[in-house]
């Protein structure tokens, strides 16, 4: 079993989700008293968000950078970056180290392709639904990308930082979010990516009429692919 690199804390209610999913999948899958080998560097987020809005990009890839690298020092063989958002600085990270970085939107991307879905909706940070970093990985797969308008996607990106990343979970901002699902449904998506690892925690896929794909248990278990392997 390869041991698992998990760079963390962005914020930490999500990577408490990773840990968990992915010590499940290695129980069962060899059973017994199996669990995953890994290591977790948990960051600061209020720090890593300061930055996010200031645009800082390259202080927070240097910081997450110098986390990877100890990661790495530690024993790891590969690494993953437990959060959607700050893929925006994975080449800075995957720079800092010589281990394998898994990409969270490569497994999302044939997650999606793996039941023929073609036109996806992608909710997440407004860092993720308006850049290329995340976009871009999809569009390269051929799939068509659809997001909230700018006033559903305002609501999106404040229910996450202001509630989901704090651990507040409420049924008004469920409904919102189903309502934008709704839309984006009409606006011809086939499917939706929860594409912030935190959107699992409010969004349930009994709670919609299309395919949801949660990115943090979608990443949890090609870790553990890769792992096993």
């Amino acid at each position: 079993m390869k041991t698992i690199g998990l760079l963390g804390g962005m914020s930490w209610e999500s990577s408490l989700e990773y840990y968990r999913m992915i010590n499940r999948l290695v129980k069962d899958r060899l059973g017994g008293l199996h669990s995953a080998k890994c290591l977790m560097y948990s960051v600061d987020f209020e720090e890593i968000e300061t930055l996010q809005s200031q645009g800082a990009w390259d202080e927070a890839g240097r910081i997450l950078g110098d986390a990877a690298a100890g990661i790495e020092k530690g024993g790891a063989d590969f690494l993953l970056i437990c959060t959607n958002t700050m893929h925006r600085v994975a080449p800075a990270i995957q720079a800092r180290i010589t281990i394998p970085l898994l990409h969270i939107a490569d497994p999302t991307g044939q997650a999606v392709l793996s039941q023929g879905i073609r036109r996806i909706g992608l909710l997440g940070t407004r860092f993720t639904m308006q850049e290329d970093f995340y976009t871009g990985k999809l569009h390269a797969r051929g799939l068509d990308v659809v997001t909230p308008d700018s006033a559903d996607m305002h609501t999106v990106d404040r229910v996450i930082f202001t509630e989901l990343c704090l651990g507040q979970i409420k049924e008004d901002s469920r409904q919102q979010y189903l309502g934008i699902i709704d839309r984006l449904e009409r606006d011809g998506a086939e499917g939706v990516i929860l594409g912030c690892t935190e959107i699992g925690l409010l969004v349930r896929e009994q709670d919609c009429r299309i395919p949801v794909f949660d990115t943090t248990a979608i990443h949890a278990a090609a870790a553990v692919d890769y792992a096993l392997d």
